[in-house]
């Protein structure tokens, strides 16, 4: 603990998780639609798989908004509160940000969308600095698990809102009605942000640092022992998912079945897996610890890419996708939230919005190159080779958890 960090008394109700949920949810509906729904209509309307693996560029705003995460450390009004002054213009701008994608036929101005879309991205991106901020001062040690289940379901629940749900009623009331919906969705955590009182749910309160102290601080944890084996397995432990994760929604059209019975499958059985493994992850490192979580999720997590690819070598039926679907998600949620936990309890608090920004944007950067990629290894590999590289370079990252042990900050 830093020390100028002086402990209050843990709230001990459901108030901040709640909160905490409610704002990721918003920042996972342009996402969710962007990596669910996207791709199956790129697809179905001709695309190539390159340029459905290029869309994944769009998340750019999560991999860079470590440069500006300082700003949001330094700056905020002490009276509305360090956090909330932040979130609540933004969450403002994201809502209208998406009701003005609304007025846009995708079928003519594609661009204008995917233009809509990396605003949306830009805006939630910002706005999660500052909550991740607020994660960190009000979590204790003991809400790690919890809290950053409802960090990660609460993400995945707007992710299944806008990539699932909203997908498919759309076909009842057109792509205008989904965004404003979306919007609605979106607009959820403004009287809860508008009415929290930030410092009666701190659990550890921080002076306002100035940009020398930041970077102090980050070069400081850099000097850790075992922060460059964290950042290493952060920045690689996704990539092989993700190469595989951004082909297989276009390898199930290819396989024959509807854009309509993927969405439903991945978009909301998927997203209920993914959201169970979450809430298991949280109870894993609550229970384990959160390095023993974090141990477990990754050899876990390494069993469904393997049946991704066994799917390859088959004729897949919708059973066999469904089951590895589910057990993809689940294990994947998991891992996730593990994960998260145990880079909180790396952060200093002193500095908690750049600190875990810095590590959630090497998270983002280092899983987004085998999306990238995906789409022009998968036309020259095919899908069963990219899915079989993809698994590999998930089983080479366990040996990251070996060097890396139990060194979490005290």
């Amino acid at each position: 603990m830093a020390e100028n960090q002086t402990p209050a008394a843990p709230d001990r109700s459901a108030v901040k998780i709640l909160l905490l949920f409610l704002l990721y949810m918003s920042q996972g509906l342009p996402y969710g639609f962007q990596t669910i729904a996207l791709p199956v209509y790129l697809r179905t309307s001709g695309a190539s798989l390159a340029a459905i693996g290029l869309t994944g560029a769009l998340a750019l705003p999560w991999m860079l908004k470590a440069l500006w995460a300082p700003l949001v450390d330094r700056w905020g009004s002490a009276r509305i509160g360090r956090r909330k002054s932040w979130i609540l213009p933004l969450q403002a701008m994201l809502v209208g940000t998406i009701l003005a994608a609304s007025t846009i036929d995708p079928s003519t101005h594609m661009h204008l969308l995917l233009a809509s879309l990396l605003v949306m991205n830009l805006v939630a991106a910002t706005q999660d600095i500052a909550v991740d901020g607020l994660a960190v001062d009000v979590l204790g040690p003991a809400d790690l698990g919890p809290g950053n289940a409802a960090q990660v379901v609460g993400y995945k629940a707007g992710m299944l809102i806008a990539g699932g749900l909203l997908v498919w009623l759309s076909s009842f009331f057109g792509w205008r009605g989904l965004f404003i919906s979306m919007a609605v969705a979106a607009a959820l955590p403004l009287p809860m942000i508008f009415l929290y009182r930030e410092g009666a749910h701190t659990f550890f309160r921080a002076p306002l640092p100035d940009f020398r102290r930041i970077l102090g601080k980050v070069v400081d944890f850099f000097r850790l022992p075992g922060a460059w084996s964290l950042v290493l397995f952060i920045a690689t432990y996704k990539l092989g998912e993700s190469m595989i994760d951004a082909m297989f929604k276009p390898f199930l059209v290819d396989a024959g079945f509807s854009p309509g019975t993927i969405g439903l499958w991945m978009g909301t059985y998927g997203m209920a897996a993914s959201i169970a493994g979450s809430l298991a992850g949280g109870l894993l490192s609550s229970r384990l610890g959160v390095f023993r979580g974090l141990a477990a999720g990754a050899l876990l997590r390494v069993f469904p890419l393997a049946l991704e690819w066994s799917l390859t070598l088959v004729d897949p039926t919708p059973a066999q996708v469904i089951g590895v679907t589910l057990a993809e998600h689940f294990f994947g949620g998991m891992l996730t939230t593990a994960l998260f936990a145990y880079m909180m309890s790396r952060v200093d608090r002193e500095i908690g919005a750049t600190h875990y920004t810095i590590l959630a944007s090497v998270e983002v950067f280092g899983k987004s190159p085998g999306a990238w990629a995906s789409g022009i290894l998968a036309d020259r590999m095919g899908y069963s080779w990219l899915f079989a590289a993809g698994t590999l370079v998930s089983t080479g990252t366990l040996g990251l958890l070996a060097t890396l042990g139990d060194k979490r900050k005290k």
